[in-house]
């Protein structure tokens, strides 16, 4: 999986979260579909959470038609909090890519990727982003070199 290098902090959503009990394996490590999970809550915030909170429309009608996820180091139980960054990639007219960084301020613990794609849930069919999706996509999509 290719990666992106880490753009500046404007263009990075951040999403904090401290490891739950149930979180944690017979291993003493942070399972590793759990991940995933995070990867779900820091993408509803990007999306819905924090558009809601500061009086904007949230993104609905997308799916993720891919996931991949590299494990860097074993997340083990701690109080600190731990935080997924997560940005756009790519942006087409029906699609997006996001990339993620589980990490707190020593360790990155996964980095992942999702493809992202804009869905007409009625019709059951793809579909392509409106324009007001298409802005708040570019908000995390950093300009090209």
């Amino acid at each position: 999986m290719q990666r992106s290098e880490v753009p500046p902090a404007e263009f990075r959503h951040v999403y904090e979260f401290k490891i739950r009990f149930g979180d944690i394996d017979s291993q003493g490590h942070v399972n590793n579909v759990k991940f995933l999970g995070y990867l779900e809550d820091a993408r509803l915030e990007m999306f819905h959470g924090d558009p809601v909170r500061k009086g904007e429309e949230p993104v609905r009608g997308m799916v993720i038609s891919r996931h991949e996820i590299d494990y860097r180091t074993p997340l083990l139980p701690t109080v600190w909090p731990i935080r997924v960054e997560t940005w756009v990639t790519e942006a087409r007219a029906a699609s997006c890519r996001l990339a993620y960084r589980v990490c707190d301020d020593d360790h990155v613990y996964a980095e992942a990727a999702s493809t992202i794609v804009a869905f007409d849930v009625e019709g059951n069919r793809l579909r392509r982003f409106t324009p007001y999706e298409r802005e708040f996509i570019g908000r995390y999509l950093p300009p090209a070199d």
